[in-house]
This record gives structure tokens, C-alpha cells and sequence, in this order.
């Protein structure tokens, strides 16, 4: 087995009570649910292959560093480093939408579930799939519509005031051929006449 080779190349053993086939199945697990997460749902849906490195990377990291440091009584330390993470990249990382943040935070919890949790493959197996299936119906829409949000930079000023909302609304309708359902005014340049809005809107 690979993992096994791994280890016993770097002169490390396996944490205690875990065996070459135990890993190897978690790893599989692991990868084969990140490949239907990022490359089959959120690929779909977003086309966004600039952040593979960065789901891949960290899903595996995470599910080796914590493979590595205790299996089991590392598990509290772990989650709460998670969250640690999760809060860090939320707060302090720009150009990364709520959404692919959610899955971020869904491949850090799938190494963490699969490095630690206990049980055989089934469990774990049952798990991974509840994991992707509650993914796939949330982005159909199952609960609510589907909404998408787009930055525009507006010109007409004059449809920003809030006693305008609708009108504005109307006219981002428009002039977009989008069913925008409300707008977010991020900032106003009286200068120039211009306003940063955000736009959400129903898939077509």
C-alpha cells in the first residue's frame, strides 16, 4: 500500500490502532469525495479551476497533519484548529466569494472527518455520500431558488437614493436582461457619478 510505503520510507509507523488498509480506504475516501465536490459539483456550477490547488492542497493537508499528529486525541485541538482556519480565511482573504468559501470549509471538514472519525468504511463511506448529496440538492435549489450575485459599476446616480429602490431595481432589469431580485450599494463616488452595487439575481 502507498501510505504504508510512505511511512516506513520516512521511518515513521502508523498512529496506533490504525493499519495500512484502514488508510489507504480513508484516503480514497477522502479523494474520491473531494473529485465529486470540486471537480464535478463546484466545477459545474462556478468554473472556477484557479482554485483546485487550493481545495486539493489543503483538503490533503489537513488529512495528513492530522493523520500525523494524533488520530485520536487530537480531535478537540483539531476541530477548534478548523474553525481557527475557517476564521482566519474568512476574515482576512480577499477575492474569495462566501460560496467557494463554504466549499473551502467543506474540504477542510471532509480531511478532518476522514483522518479521525471513527468507524469503517461504511460509516465513513455514508457519511461522504450524505456530505456530497445535501451539496448537489442545496446548489439545485432544493430549499430555495438559486441566486447568483455580480458586481456592476452604475452611472445613474440619481437612482441610488432609497426612496429609488424600485426604480433602480427596474432599470438594472433592464439594462442587465437579469431578474435581479435587490441590490447592495457598496459605495457612492459623488465625483464621478458613479456607484459600486452588488446585484443578485435568479438563475434564467
Amino acid at each position: 500500500m502507498l501510505p504504508s510505503l510512505v511511512f516506513s520510507q520516512a521511518g515513521a509507523t502508523l498512529p496506533a490502532g490504525l493499519v495500512p488498509g484502514d488508510l489507504a480506504t480513508r484516503l480514497a475516501l477522502d479523494l474520491g469525495t473531494l473529485i465529486l465536490l470540486v471537480r464535478v459539483v463546484h466545477f459545474r456550477y462556478y468554473r472556477r479551476s484557479d482554485l483546485f490547488l487550493t481545495f486539493f492542497a489543503l483538503n490533503l493537508v489537513v488529512f495528513l497533519v492530522t493523520l500525523l499528529l494524533n488520530r485520536v486525541e487530537m480531535t478537540m485541538g483539531a476541530a477548534f484548529g478548523l474553525f481557527a482556519v475557517f476564521s482566519m480565511l474568512r476574515y482576512r482573504t480577499e477575492g474569495i466569494t462566501a460560496r467557494d468559501m463554504t466549499y473551502l470549509f467543506l474540504v477542510i471538514g471532509l480531511g478532518l472527518l476522514m483522518s479521525v472519525a471513527p468507524g469503517g468504511w461504511p460509516v465513513l463511506a455514508s457519511v461522504c455520500a450524505l456530505i456530497v448529496l445535501g451539496t448537489v440538492a442545496l446548489e439545485a435549489g432544493v430549499l430555495a431558488p438559486r441566486e447568483r450575485a455580480h458586481p456592476v459599476m452604475y452611472d445613474n446616480i440619481g437612482l441610488v437614493h432609497a426612496a429609488s429602490r424600485p426604480a433602480l431595481l427596474n432599470d438594472l432589469r433592464a439594462r442587465t436582461g437579469l431578474d435581479v431580485r435587490h441590490v447592495d450599494i457598496e459605495e457612492i463616488d459623488f465625483v464621478r457619478d458613479t456607484a459600486r452595487l452588488t446585484i443578485h439575481y435568479r438563475d434564467a
